[in-house]
């Protein structure tokens, strides 16, 4: 497995823009030895002009750092209903993809309806060599086990897969462990992590269509009680995953010293799980 930092733990609540200029968050990757990041538009997305994504593109070759993944616009990581219109209209997200030189987009689907459009997608990034996945998330048509593997089958895309996200399949209430791993290993493009502690009287609240809202508390990666990483990491072994694993954790980290602290930390953690 190869690590990847996502830009996520130094973006804002609103998720439009990040606490830190990119370069900052590039050399906090760097230094902590991640070899990739994982941008999204909160960064540089559809919204940036062809100036900016150069920009960015030379400041990444120039860390020496791969681009994991892009998530090009704010609808998509919003989650909202607005976020599979990308789909219909998708060159732009391949622009981006194209010009930061990633081979993976994320995108967002909330219903059977937007299925003939993520073959369309997938069909206009296959030209491109670009892969799409849809992260296992809540309110969406990746939620439990069986509608993704359902959703995989009627996309029958090879270039369209998922990133796997215990974190999200736990607040859905489904087994994340080998036994699920070993049924969406054949559709793994990424990996994201990051770490939940379920109560009925959480601070924290996201809407689910399986389970209505859940509340739970957010957690380091490092602390117990939440997702179950060892067997995570068992199951990642065991299915011979060797994509990218990436720190998705949400911190809304301000400072530079901060960010390279926690990021540090979570290399550490990486380690050490794999080893065990």
């Amino acid at each position: 497995m190869q690590l990847s930092l996502s830009v996520r733990i130094v973006e804002a609540a609103c998720k439009t823009r990040l606490h830190m200029p990119l370069e900052q968050i590039l050399d906090v990757a760097l230094s902590s030895g991640y070899p990739a990041i994982c941008m999204r538009a909160s960064a540089v997305g559809v919204q940036s002009s062809a100036a900016e994504l150069a920009a960015a593109r030379r400041q990444i070759e120039s860390a020496g750092l791969a681009v994991s993944m892009v998530t090009a616009d704010f609808d998509v990581p919003l989650n909202n209903d607005q976020g599979p219109n990308s789909l219909r209209d998708f060159g732009p997200s391949l622009d981006v993809a194209e010009q930061l030189g990633s081979e993976l987009i994320r995108v967002c689907m909330k219903s059977a309806e937007d299925i003939p459009f993520a073959r369309q997608a997938a069909d206009q990034a296959a030209t491109r060599g670009i892969r799409l996945v849809h992260q296992c998330h809540t309110s969406s048509i990746f939620e439990q086990l069986d509608g993704i593997l359902d959703v995989l089958a009627q996309v029958d895309r090879e270039n369209f897969g998922i990133v796997y996200e215990p974190a999200n399949l736990m607040l859905c209430g489904q087994d994340y462990g080998q036994a699920a791993l070993e049924q969406l290993a054949p559709h793994m493009k990424n990996v994201y992590v990051q770490n939940h502690r379920l109560d009925p009287e959480g601070p924290a609240s996201l809407p689910t269509y399986c389970r209505g809202d859940v509340r739970f508390h957010h957690l380091p990666l490092w602390e117990a009680g939440g997702v179950d990483f060892a067997a995570v990491f068992a199951g990642l072994a065991a299915v011979d995953y060797g994509g990218f694993f990436t720190i998705h954790q949400a911190e809304g980290i301000q400072s530079q010293a901060d960010a390279q602290q926690f990021a540090s930390r979570m290399a550490s953690f990486f380690q050490a799980s794999r080893q065990h």
